[in-house]
């Protein structure tokens, strides 16, 4: 009997039925402009038998239940690029409303995640990599969650580092705080550049703070 498992390279994950698969099609910040994008979507599945269309938690649409000779058909369809829901790289940027919908934001968390999105997803790193934006201390984006974490505050955004949820969960550590939005993407290389180089195989970056200790990371990030 064949064993079937993900197919990393068709953005397909094995469902519980050990037959079917879902795919997610990419949705930067989960925000969709033209309603046609979640027609196709809607007819797409339809077309091919999904069993079910699934808000995912990364801001994504996955259509769940495809069977493996479709998938190809489906992304063909489509016509949209592949969410990078597994292996080690950068997910999707999650990305609260922010000062373009909330009356509560104080900072510009979509256009700072969006520019994010456009720059690092799917990038290949030691381990997966989650980042999001929050355009206010309400973190509705859970950045203190995530590897990278951008919090917005009155005087810019904080900037955490080495966050996760999972089996063992950890609050990110303050990298830097009253960052202003210009200065966000460069200190984001950073980051990112000596996660890359520093971090062991399928080491998250909480784990290769607590390896090399948060002061050194902190030094040798920030100078």
């Amino acid at each position: 009997m064949e064993i079937k498992n993900d197919l990393p390279e068709k953005g397909a994950i094995l469902q519980r039925d050990k037959k079917t698969y879902a795919v997610a099609p990419h949705i930067p910040g989960g925000i969709i402009l033209d309603v046609n994008v979640l027609r196709k979507i809607a007819d797409v599945a339809e077309k091919y038998g999904a069993q079910a269309l699934k808000l995912t938690s990364a801001q994504r649409i996955a259509i769940v239940g495809i069977e493996e000779e479709k998938v190809d058909a489906v992304w063909e369809e489509l016509g949209m690029p592949k969410g990078a829901a597994i292996g080690l790289c950068v997910r999707s940027i999650k990305i609260c409303p922010a000062t373009h919908f909330c009356r509560m934001a104080q900072q510009d968390a979509v256009t700072l995640g969006l520019e994010l999105d456009k720059r690092y997803h799917g990038l290949s790193l030691p381990s997966k990599f989650k980042m999001a934006v929050s355009g206010c201390m309400n973190s509705c984006s859970e950045p203190a969650i995530k590897d990278l974490g951008l919090m917005g505050t009155p005087k810019g955004y904080t900037v955490l580092i080495g966050g996760n949820a999972g089996i063992r969960p950890r609050l990110g550590d303050v990298l830097a705080e009253n960052v202003s939005q210009a200065e966000v993407l460069p200190l984001a290389e950073k980051i990112i550049a000596y996660y890359q180089t520093n971090a062991k195989s399928y080491e998250r970056m909480g784990k290769m703070i607590d390896r090399l200790g948060l002061e050194k990371v902190k030094q040798d990030i920030l100078g």
